[in-house]
């Protein structure tokens, strides 16, 4: 296989892997759409293979995933399948729903739409809403706080898009697509097309996707740039998967972060990430406690 040929099947793994998940959706029984369980494995799935591809086609030696790594990934993927997924359903999605039926607010066309035209909407509306509150964490002090430790991370990998603040974690997992009314297997499918990319965009993958993918998907090329050092450097490229709704508003810019993180690239342990938000107040109760004891004194 030439060089040409082997670039080419390597850029195309993305895509390649995102059609596999539609088809897999598409093909579902019924019995798996009601499970469940049945995302959650797909995610897994999704997960295991592009570690496993960080190990074979590796982008940059400096974000090789090491012991420490892997289980403080592990931990967050873990936290925002179970803990987190749970406080969204119970105060995002269920009261959409009961919402939705109190008001009687009903989408019967969207159900009548092909299935791949209901995924397509889904994942609009989902990332639509999911760029705006991304762009307002990069943009207002009290919710770049909440994501900031995402930035502080040092390396990218294929769980790092689960690594956050909880705060944060639990406002990028609520949105407003409860409320149309879509096939079960396509709303499930569209979530597993965001996991995909995002899955992508974080990862150790020497790949970069055709234009075709691209211009519509979020790559690592793109993600990687809004991770690079430097707080300004981080204020573009807010679609999570859909970085066509950066090109469409302006926020669009080319390029690939090498050097990722904030401040002094120090990573941050897992207890400073969940009391990074909280910073401002710490500092300010140890400004008066000294104040205090310097009175006394």
């Amino acid at each position: 296989m030439s060089s040409s040929v082997k670039k080419l099947a390597v850029d195309c793994i993305a895509p390649v892997t995102l059609a596999a998940v539609v088809a897999f959706w598409y093909f579902a029984p019924a019995a798996l759409v009601e499970n469940p369980w049945t995302l959650l494995a797909v995610s897994s799935v999704v997960t295991a293979f592009v570690l496993g591809l960080e190990l074979v086609f590796e982008r940059h030696e400096g974000w090789r995933i090491n012991g420490r790594e892997f289980l403080t990934d592990l931990f967050y993927f873990i936290l925002i399948n179970t803990v987190i997924g749970r406080m969204a359903y119970v105060l995002n999605e269920a009261p959409l729903r009961s919402l939705k039926e109190a008001w009687g607010i009903a989408t019967p066309w969207v159900l009548e739409m092909p299935f791949l035209a209901q995924v397509a909407l889904v994942v609009f509306v989902w990332e639509f809403g999911q760029y705006w509150m991304h762009r307002l964490m990069h943009n207002w002090e009290p919710f770049w706080l909440t994501h900031a430790p995402h930035h502080h991370i040092t390396q990218l990998n294929a769980m790092k898009g689960a690594v956050g603040n909880p705060i944060e974690l639990f406002l990028i997992s609520i949105g407003v697509v409860a409320l149309l009314d879509v096939s079960p297997a396509a709303y499930l499918c569209a979530f597993s097309v965001t996991g995909v990319v995002s899955t992508f965009n974080h990862a150790n993958v020497k790949s970069d996707p055709p234009l075709f993918y691209s211009f519509f998907f979020t790559s690592i090329r793109h993600h990687s740039y809004h991770h690079s050092v430097g707080y300004e450097n981080t204020r573009c490229n807010y679609g999570n998967a859909l970085i066509l709704i950066d090109r469409i508003f302006g926020t669009y810019k080319e390029g690939e972060g090498i050097l990722v993180g904030q401040d002094d690239r120090r990573r941050l342990t897992i207890w400073e990430q969940f009391v990074f938000p909280f910073k401002p107040l710490i500092a300010m109760a140890k400004r008066r406690k000294n104040t205090t004891t310097s009175s006394a004194g």
